[in-house]
């Protein structure tokens, strides 16, 4: 329960968001941790995990009782859904209700924001570069999609040929065409004509990827030599280690600014202290959801948005891009400060708004001539009276 109750108070102090209007939920489909059922003091369903048929009739139910008592405008907001489950969901409800999983569209946002801002630093287009993952659960596949449609909104290619500048790695190797059979269905897209390959280093070393993002939850793996054979082939490499908390991440700033010899971008999903390097000090960014789903949703509230588009996420991209000052570039940052983040989610609710009354699923009428005056103008401040 504490992480819907702690993201409804993200979203109230980054986005402003009132906190009547938020109601954290749990929905409880039993366990099949045997500790916790013998627990005589677990709290929770004291039976199996509901699966299939029965786990889709109750977020059924769920999910028409929602829209039922709160009507077309309420926003659900799905977290740490199981893979499969979260995918399903998002497409079965994203054309019925107003949805948005913060583990993919969120992290999808914020790291493409990254990438965007990291241009201004390695140079070239969005399409110029090609990207490697490491992981392929909800985080990597939903960044990946996410990456495609910013370079074939760019390109005017479509999504099938842009896919193709991104590659990804999970456990079993390279995903690649002849492994199509096995994979899961939100993997298949990635399935690209390859030969196989077992391993990260031998993949940097044949695709020899400008972008390497890991989401793969698993610590260390972004090796020595994985590094040093990036920075072989790039003047400046971008490393994004994105996995939570920091144990989990895939390498540490210190190891990625110095097995590169300084010569990385670098931002991580974990917090990391600036680190020094031949006198200069390297300030790495966190690529952290914060920045984007609270201004999101504020973007949604006040246009009276009745649907999620992917590009809406696009737009949350580009205005979080554009927050990246001069002075933030010069320290390697890719993104902005967060002591500015109401300022960062207004503009970005502004942004996100724009984009909902341009695909016309906006209902809040007439359109602010100021959005970003609206948006701020929104926001819930928590001012209190001063007692003696």
């Amino acid at each position: 329960m504490g992480i819907p109750v702690g993201k409804l108070a993200l979203y109230t102090a980054l986005g402003g968001i009132r906190p009547s209007a938020c109601l954290p939920i749990t929905v409880d489909v039993g366990t099949n941790n045997e500790q916790l059922l013998k627990d005589e003091f677990y709290i929770g369903l004291r039976q199996r995990r509901a699966t299939g048929q029965e786990y889709a009739e109750l977020l059924d139910e769920f999910m028409s009782a929602v829209k039922q008592n709160y009507g077309e405008k309420v926003l659900i907001q799905f977290e740490d859904f199981a893979n499969h489950n979260a995918f399903e969901l998002l497409a079965k409800y994203g054309t019925t209700h107003l949805v948005f999983n913060d583990d993919i569209q969120g992290t999808a946002s914020v790291v493409l924001a990254g990438v965007v801002a990291a241009l201004k630093l390695i140079g070239g287009t969005l399409a110029e570069h090609r990207f490697l993952f490491l992981g392929a659960g909800e985080a990597g596949t939903g960044i990946a999609e996410l990456i495609a449609l910013e370079i074939s909104k760019q390109t005017k290619a479509p999504v099938e040929e842009t896919r193709k500048k991104i590659c990804l790695v999970d456990s079993k190797g390279l995903i690649v065409s002849s492994r199509k059979d096995s994979l899961q269905h939100f993997k298949k897209p990635w399935a690209h004509e390859h030969e196989p390959v077992n391993n990260l280093l031998d993949a940097v070393k044949v695709i020899k990827p400008t972008i390497l993002i890991g989401s793969s939850g698993v610590g260390r793996t972004f090796t020595k030599e994985v590094i040093e054979a990036m920075a072989s082939f790039n003047e400046k490499p971008l490393i994004l280690a994105l996995s939570n908390p920091t144990s989990q991440s895939e390498c540490t700033a210190e190891e990625a600014y110095t097995w590169s010899k300084g010569r990385a971008i670098f931002a991580s999903g974990s917090p990391f202290d600036p680190f020094e390097y031949n006198g200069k000090v390297f300030v790495p960014g966190q690529a952290n959801n914060a920045y984007i789903f609270p201004g999101f949703g504020l973007g949604l509230v006040i246009s009276g948005a009745i649907r999620v588009h992917d590009d809406m996420l696009l737009a949350a991209s580009e205005a979080l891009a554009k927050q990246v000052t001069e002075e933030n570039f010069e320290k390697g940052l890719i993104y902005p400060p967060f002591s500015n983040i109401r300022k960062i989610s207004a503009n970005i609710a502004a942004n996100v708004a724009a984009k909902a009354y341009e695909l016309g699923v906006a209902t809040r009428l007439p359109r602010p001539q100021n959005l970003v005056k609206c948006a701020e103008s929104c926001m819930y401040t928590p001012v209190y009276r001063n007692y003696r």
